[in-house]
């Protein structure tokens, strides 16, 4: 009877586990529900951008649309690509973006005064968000092999600190502050949660907190930013013009908005309501309700990526645990930055809202990261569940019977 017991519990998780296709049902839920807001607010946002008139414009939508289908196959894909790909591929790809970000400074297309894009037939690509995702899986890489050493600063801390030192060497030529700052924060919470020691990241953020300002004042535009960032109604027509607008939009949605496609501010008031501020624009036409929707499935999302990392790490994946932890900071911290931007807690920056905003290599690159987390899950799950397998496969007749398991009676006494 024991052992029978002891089958049916292991068992029982594998029976009832929530999973759709063999993934993590509830994260699929969370990311599709954003996803499909996203889509909502990029129509509502473009629907009026056809010329001078408000002729009805699909163009954007229908891109996005494609882009999302498109982001859902490669999702699939990656689903199903072993998580050491990862692990030991990542360096190469992250230094093949690296090649490729710094021919951006002598083919990049530029437009409002960065050259971030490199444009292929119809569509353009932005390698920094390629960048992004292959340093958090280096990232990860790294802490999961070096984890024994962590503690000391020089393989716990500099080696990290060299390569994020080079890659935002050339986001700073782009000119792309935005994704250095997102990158930089992922890899610090990162590097607290693989092990490093807090002394070691503390030096550290003394010395980002000394480089940080002098990168700020010795650009204007950013040094402008800060400033219009701190009152922007004083130049309302001027440096305060993006977030003055921003701020309008969320105030007159109040508690529940004036409903999908009343906005006012996305009709040439507001620049890039489809894409930079289009949080702004889910606040005027969905209120506070709208707002605290957004920020409450990310924050699901977060802890269901932090779920998948402690399965994993129960299933002694560390690569995998350190990974799924750091795409979900990633995607959190940008969305973070995006909605705090638009809010007027943090200076104008160029970063969209992952799975929202309206943008090609974004969404791809989201949904390639939702199909790694997806992958972790299931290979943890198996790993995790392989051995209870094995162990019940003679009693799989009895236990997908519905006979009650206390009708077997086994008792246990000595041969006389």
């Amino acid at each position: 009877m024991n052992t029978i017991s002891s089958a049916r519990m292991h068992a029982r998780p594998l029976l009832q586990e929530n999973r759709v296709f063999g993934i993590d049902a509830s994260l699929m839920f969370v990311a599709m529900s954003i996803v499909l807001i996203g889509l909502v607010m990029v129509f509502s946002a473009t629907i009026g951008m056809q010329g001078k008139s408000l002729t009805t414009n699909f163009a954007h939508f229908n891109k996005q649309l494609v882009f999302v289908l498109v982001g859902l196959v490669f999702a699939f894909i990656t689903a199903w690509i072993p998580i050491n790909f990862w692990e030991r591929y990542s360096f190469l790809i992250l230094c093949l973006c690296a090649a490729v970000m710094s021919l951006l400074l002598v083919v990049g297309q530029e437009v409002n005064g960065s050259a971030r894009w490199i444009r292929l037939g119809p569509v353009n690509i932005q390698p920094a968000e390629v960048v992004k995702l292959m340093c958090v899986a280096y990232v990860a890489s790294y802490l999961a092999r070096r984890r024994e050493v962590l503690d000391e600063f020089t393989r716990g801390i500099v080696i990290i600190g060299l390569v994020v030192a080079v890659l935002g060497g050339l986001l700073l030529l782009q000119p792309d502050f935005g994704s250095l700052m997102v990158i930089l924060s992922t890899v610090a919470v990162m590097m607290f949660l693989g092990g490093v020691k807090l002394t070691h990241m503390l030096l550290c953020l003394l010395g980002l907190l000394v480089l940080i300002p002098i990168l700020v004042i010795t650009q204007p535009y950013r040094m402008q930013r800060v400033l219009s960032f701190s009152d922007p109604f004083a130049d309302s027509y001027g440096a305060g013009y993006q977030l003055s607008h921003a701020l309008i939009a969320i105030g007159r949605g109040e508690f529940f908005g004036v409903g999908v496609g009343g906005s006012i501010q996305k009709l040439s008031y507001l620049p890039h309501a489809h894409n930079d501020f289009i949080f702004a624009v889910i606040g005027e036409e969905l209120g506070l309700f709208g707002i605290i929707l957004v920020i409450s499935l990310f924050a699901v999302l977060l802890w269901r990526t932090f779920m998948i990392a402690r399965q994993a790490e129960d299933a002694g994946m560390f690569y995998g645990a350190r990974l799924a932890q750091g795409i979900g900071m990633l995607i959190v911290i940008q969305a973070m930055v995006n909605m705090g931007v638009n809010l007027g807690v943090f200076p104008t920056k160029g970063l969209n809202l992952p799975f929202i905003s309206y943008g090609g290599s974004s969404a791809l690159v989201n949904f390639v990261a939702l199909g790694i987390l997806f992958a972790i899950d299931r290979q943890s799950r198996e790993r995790s569940f392989r051995p209870a397998k094995l162990q019940t496969s003679t009693l799989d007749p009895l236990l997908k019977s519905n006979v009650p398991i206390n009708t077997f009676h086994v008792e246990d006494r000595d041969d006389e």
